[in-house]
């Protein structure tokens, strides 16, 4: 699931990395990869604090997904990585995830419920974020929002 997630974002990274200034051009991929793992640390993290249910209705939105909670608090989460490891302030980091966090989310929703698209699919996504424990059991809890 990360290599995926980062394709994603260095896909969707445009005017929030690629283009800013606030990143060095040599630093893009280093931003890009800082992005995509805090996001999967941060679905990780919601998932180990019995958040599954709260990340697939976020993954069921219907491109919806930058007004839920979850990406609020990732959101939070990447803006403060990438603060850390770039020495961004606050306003740029913010700009960086205003631009990319809410495109990303609701990429990954629509080809997470696009069954032409095989690179995410909820099964495989609760697997990566609960190190496949329970993955089963949590998947059969949760495939009914998904009308399975």
């Amino acid at each position: 699931m990360l290599e995926n997630l980062l394709q994603l974002v260095k896909d969707n990274a445009g005017q929030a990395i690629i283009d800013n200034p606030a990143i060095p051009n040599e630093k893009n991929d280093a931003a890009c990869e800082t992005a995509a793992n805090s996001i999967f640390d941060s679905l990780k993290n919601v998932a180990g604090n019995g958040g599954i249910e709260s990340i697939a209705t976020l993954l069921n939105s219907g491109g919806n997904a930058g007004s839920h909670p979850v990406v609020n608090q990732l959101s939070n989460n990447v803006a403060g990585d990438l603060m850390k490891k770039f020495g961004l302030d606050s306003g740029a980091a913010g700009n960086i995830v205003r631009q990319l966090i809410p495109v990303v989310m609701n990429k990954l929703a629509h080809k997470t419920n696009d069954p032409n698209d095989n690179s995410f699919d909820l099964k495989g996504i609760i697997g990566s974020l609960t190190g496949g424990k329970g993955g089963g059991d949590i998947f059969g809890a949760v495939k009914g929002l998904f009308g399975n």
